[in-house]
């Protein structure tokens, strides 16, 4: 399993609208308004890269009020449980 944080730059009228459409897409588990540079960011939980590219490219960057994506891919998660605590 791939995880993916796909930063959404949106038209401001857009911006309510793409967080339930983004929250829709088979792929995506998660969707947050931020502050910052960005105004969503939607985590993606899929099986390969290929869904990653497909998923942002033909479907998030396909919706409307969508004005520009950036995406990060996972290496790795870190649980409380690593710090040894």
């Amino acid at each position: 399993m791939l995880t993916a944080f796909v930063m959404v730059d949106a038209d401001p009228a857009f911006i309510a609208g793409l967080g339930r459409a983004l929250a829709a897409l088979d792929g995506v588990t998660e969707v947050y308004s931020v502050t910052g540079d960005d105004d969503l960011i939607a985590v993606l939980r899929v099986a390969d890269h290929d869904q990653i590219a497909r998923v942002v490219t033909e479907e998030i960057a396909a919706l409307d009020g969508v004005m520009r994506t950036r995406t990060m891919i996972a290496f790795r998660q870190y649980d409380p449980a690593d710090i040894g605590f």
